[in-house]
């Protein structure tokens, strides 16, 4: 496969998967937001949202403050940020344009779909203050082009090449969200507020879709503890951690090439160290230093992919 096709292909799953993970991000935000509590703790949570997504200085850049509905719409409706839900559905949808010989022609169908309804409905449909029906709407069309790709992709490099994409970009946002909650909880915890574990990591797992799933599988209760196991490290969860990070290894080594070699023992060797691992064992010094350094090394593995694999220059 030609390098250029396959950076398409890479990104198509990069930016469709973003989308769809900032939208659950937004949507566990904002919900946690609808708590009583005071106004200053209500920015506080936005506040270390955007910097834990890498967004404060763009925000500063546009707004003096911050306010919830200027922060819900430069997250979820703003064409300005590159990174918002809508920036995220366009560039999903041009990479998918650009490749539409090495895909199926429902999956451009979807993507093409998805934008031009968003484009079309998201100025007057959806506000900051119908957030929740614009996340579930983002959800649904997710579910749609995941459905339709696993129904229609050849199982080929571009095939391999978009799921290497999406779950790096899970595996990040995932982590990104954990550490969201970990430094609200942190914040709250030194301004002397009491902290209700069960509530927001119940949202969180809801977040993720997998509140239903740890209640079969854990007789646990919802604690942090209990729930960043959960999330991390649990093998058959299909947002965890260690689910992304085993299908990135599967889908590099089925893309090895001569140059590969570096690439591959890393994302092997960060697969067996969550398959084998255990939460004490991985963050000895804190679950938020271990998550910290998983948003490293799954930011080596994409700067080492984008040069062996997509003609990256660096």
């Amino acid at each position: 496969m030609l390098s250029r096709t396959a950076d398409h292909v890479y990104w198509l799953g990069r930016y469709a998967e973003r989308a769809e993970e900032l939208a659950r991000t937004l949507d566990v935000q904002y919900r946690l937001s609808l708590l009583p509590h005071e106004q200053r703790s209500d920015a506080q949570g936005w506040l270390l949202a955007l910097r834990t997504l890498g967004l404060e200085d763009a925000y500063a850049a546009r707004h003096e403050r911050i306010e919830s509905h200027w922060v819900i719409d430069f997250l979820a409706f703003d064409t300005g940020n590159p990174s918002s839900i809508l920036s995220c559905l366009r560039a999903a949808r041009e990479n998918a344009r650009a490749v539409r010989g090495a895909i199926s022609s429902e999956m451009w169908e979807t993507f093409n779909s998805t934008w031009l309804e968003a484009r079309a409905q998201a100025p007057s449909r959806f506000t900051a203050f119908n957030v929740s029906e614009f996340v579930d709407w983002v959800k649904y069309r997710a579910h749609l082009a995941r459905g339709v790709v696993i129904a229609s992709m050849l199982r080929d490099e571009g095939y391999h090449f978009m799921q290497i994409g999406t779950f790096l970009e899970r595996a990040d946002a995932v982590a990104r969200l954990l550490l969201v909650r970990l430094a609200c909880e942190a914040a709250a915890a030194e301004q002397g507020a009491v902290v209700h574990d069960y509530y927001p990591w119940s949202v969180v797992l809801r977040g993720l879709s997998a509140f239903e799933s740890y209640r079969r599988v854990s007789r646990d209760s919802v604690s942090p503890q209990h729930v960043m196991e959960f999330v991390i490290l649990h093998q058959h969860v299909p947002r965890s951690i260690y689910r992304s990070v085993n299908l990135i290894h599967e889908n590099v080594d089925a893309v090895g090439n001569a140059q590969s070699g570096e690439t591959e023992r890393r994302a092997g060797l960060l697969h067996a160290e969550l398959r084998y691992g255990t939460l004490a064992t991985l963050a000895p010094r804190g679950t938020a230093g271990f998550l910290q350094e998983l948003l490293g090394r799954t930011a080596d593995l994409s700067d080492r992919i984008g040069r062996d694999f997509l003609g990256h220059v660096t």
